[in-house]
């Protein structure tokens, strides 16, 4: 298996805040690819203000990061001038933050409402509908409504056959929108592949959309190695290493 990694300074952070959090969890799972896993990342299990409002901040370390080219934790905070700058880039790189439905809902908030109290930095957000409406307005976007010529950042939970960032494109182009996937933030990259022989994460990156992540399935890996020497406490760490190994030589790169 190819090493690849997510965001260094903050992958530590968010693994031990996913499994504080029961996010990330171990066991045999059936994934939205129909791939039985042996191992599952639910955002669907914060629940808590205060794990939304951390989560926020994981997110919107993550741009600020991807327009730095270097990486810092979440307890890191810029100067004045720095920020500036750092918000100027961001605004540089895309228009608008767009969270699928459902998951990428409560994520899609939760950072835009981080970058504008903690960086001053007040982005455009939007999510769609998955079903249609037949009564009210009818939208099928929530929130700002992309317009022709907006470079759209995606913000979602994992990747792993990349089916999120093709049906969003599908929603823009049916609406005639001409608005354009640019980036796309996930919690973490699964490193598995898509629909042909490379990475779903390669696909997406192939089509002209950057994309960044938090942790990968190779950083979760070294973490539960780590634990079962002796770092983080997880119960049976170092079976669940092996089973996300085997798992890899069978969905990953080849």
């Amino acid at each position: 298996m190819k090493k690849t990694t997510g965001d260094g300074a903050l992958c530590s952070q968010f693994l031990d805040f996913m499994i504080q959090s029961e996010v990330l969890c171990f066991g045999d799972f059936i994934l939205k690819s129909g791939r039985k896993a042996p191992y599952f990342i639910n955002t669907g299990m914060f629940s808590t203000g205060g794990q939304l409002v951390k989560l926020g901040k994981f997110y919107a370390k993550l741009i600020q990061n991807s327009v730095r080219g270097d990486s810092y934790g979440i307890d890191e905070k810029p100067g004045e001038a720095a920020l500036a700058a750092i918000n100027q880039a961001i605004k540089a790189k895309f228009d608008v933050l767009f969270g699928p439905a459902y998951k990428g809902i409560p994520l899609v908030t939760a950072t835009a409402g981080e970058l504008a109290a903690g960086s001053g930095l007040d982005m455009p957000y939007a999510f769609n509908r998955k079903e249609e409406k037949d009564h009210g307005d009818g939208k099928r976007i929530l929130g700002y409504t992309p317009q022709k010529g907006d470079r759209v950042a995606l913000v979602e939970d994992v990747v792993t056959a990349g089916t999120s960032a093709r049906e969003i494109r599908a929603l823009f182009k049916d609406m005639g929108l001409g608005a354009e996937i640019t980036a796309l933030y996930v919690s973490v990259d699964r490193l598995e592949r898509g629909t042909g022989e490379t990475t779903a994460i390669g696909q997406i990156r192939a089509t002209g959309v950057e994309v960044y992540a938090i942790a990968t399935a190779a950083d979760i890996i070294d973490y539960l190695e780590n634990a079962a020497a002796g770092g983080q406490k997880v119960a049976d760490a170092q079976k669940h290493a092996e089973n996300m190994r085997l798992y890899l030589k069978m969905y990953g790169i080849r």
